[in-house]
């Protein structure tokens, strides 16, 4: 059942980045976000409730700063990344590249924690490396680049964000921490849109655009990350690891068939640097890397 779970989560989320792609054509990414997060959050309060669970939070003010810097480390700054990167760079390319994260999570392990660097490890750093040049090669005189740039730090973001969930380890139910860690991106991404843009705006957006924003709200902010915790309760971390990488190839085919966009040969090159470099790294690391290490504490 717990694989069956995975299967259906990874399908769902590899659906999300075309979406995302589709919602970004009549919406800024931060009103397209601020969209997502607040019918996310909305979504799993309700789940929350009406599944008997306590919406208390354990720890007071010490628990409420940790869960801030969380979601703006794993939610906020990964999903506003992301959303910007796809406006210079193929949908594709964005989900591969932000897939990478297992290997600067493992990178910054070895640097802030002190974990050993695996031979696997770093392997899959040089992987990896090789990889993102080969994408960028093709696109160093283009706005492409800017893409990829953003994929990058998007990447990094999440890999920082889930070494601070090792460092700080924050008490409570994972369902209801989650749901808040949510809901805070939400009151952050309304705080920013209101200084960078103003108050959000929903001309001209179509309306494909509009219900993309609210089905990845539905879909990618709360019921894959019921899915994902119910799943890494479940399943060994290794497995779980794994079965996350197969939301960028699903993505990169439903890009390929919903919106044209057609990897090159160069492209192809480059992500399966990049898949091998994570898988290396999930496979290398295995007593090491937590299940929350894998999607986790995007939340």
């Amino acid at each position: 059942m717990a694989k069956l779970l995975l299967a259906i989560c990874g399908i769902c989320w590899g659906l999300m980045w075309p979406l995302i792609k589709i919602g970004l054509t009549g919406l800024t990414p931060w009103t397209f976000r601020l969209i997502g997060f607040t019918v996310g959050a909305g979504a799993l309060l309700v789940v929350v409730k009406l599944s008997g669970r306590s919406l208390a939070v354990k720890g007071g003010g010490n628990t409420w700063m940790r869960l801030f810097v969380s979601s703006v480390l794993n939610v906020v700054a990964f999903g506003v990344l992301s959303a910007f990167a796809m406006l210079t760079a193929s949908t594709g390319r964005v989900a591969v590249v932000s897939y990478s994260f297992p290997v600067w999570t493992c990178l910054l392990a070895w640097l802030v924690l002190g974990e050993r660097l695996r031979g696997a490890v770093a392997v899959g750093l040089a992987l990896c490396i090789g990889g993102i040049a080969v994408l960028v090669y093709p696109v160093l005189d283009s706005v492409g680049l800017i893409g990829l740039a953003l994929s990058v730090a998007a990447a990094m973001a999440w890999a920082v964000g889930t070494i601070y969930l090792k460092l700080v380890k924050i008490p409570g139910d994972v369902i209801v921490i989650t749901a808040w860690q949510i809901a805070i991106a939400a009151l952050v991404l309304l705080f920013c849109t209101l200084i960078v843009q103003g108050w959000p705006t929903f001309e001209p957006a179509s309306a494909k655009a509009l219900a993309a924003a609210i089905l990845n709200g539905l879909v990618g902010s709360a019921l894959c990350y019921f899915l994902w915790y119910n799943i890494v309760g479940r399943l060994p971390a290794t497995t779980a690891s794994l079965g996350s990488l197969s939301s960028p190839a699903i993505g990169v085919v439903i890009s390929a068939l919903i919106l044209g966009e057609v990897p090159s040969t160069i492209d192809v090159v480059g992500f399966g640097l990049i898949f091998a470099a994570a898988m290396g790294v999930i496979l290398g690391s295995r007593p090491r890397m937590p299940a929350t290490g894998a999607k986790t504490d995007l939340s």
